[in-house]
């Protein structure tokens, strides 16, 4: 069975959230990573291009698919995480340890519409 993690919060596309003040640490579900199978390649945006709630941002690659990454909030991408660029297999190693993009949300509030760790164990089979 998939790990999930309790504090974190997720979408329904299976993206993960977790938030540090103003910034949302966004990266994929263990569910997500072992339906790509050993992931080949992370498309990432770049720092200060502009994220929306719902539109992707970039995609993960695998020998088996290609999946759109979407984001569960609006903002600015602060950081991403170069180590995927070399390591994409990170992601597979440890979905919860190898975040994607950092961003500066421009509405918090948007976190009102993702799931916690219970709601989201119930789409995550």
């Amino acid at each position: 069975m998939s790990k999930i993690i309790e504090g974190l919060l997720y979408s329904d596309s299976h993206e993960w959230v977790k938030v540090d003040g103003d910034i949302a640490v966004i990266g994929v579900s263990d569910f997500a990573q072992e339906e790509m199978g050993d992931i080949t390649y992370v498309d990432m945006p770049e720092v200060d291009d502009e994220v929306s709630k719902g539109d992707d941002f970039g995609a993960l690659e695998s020998v088996k698919a290609s999946s759109e990454l979407y984001s569960p909030v609006s903002g600015v991408v602060v950081e991403v995480n170069e180590a995927l660029e070399d390591a994409p297999e990170l992601v597979n190693e440890d979905a919860f340890g190898n975040w994607i993009i950092k961003v500066r949300m421009s509405d918090p509030s948007e976190l009102d519409s993702l799931m916690d760790a219970a709601a989201y164990a119930e789409i995550a089979k």
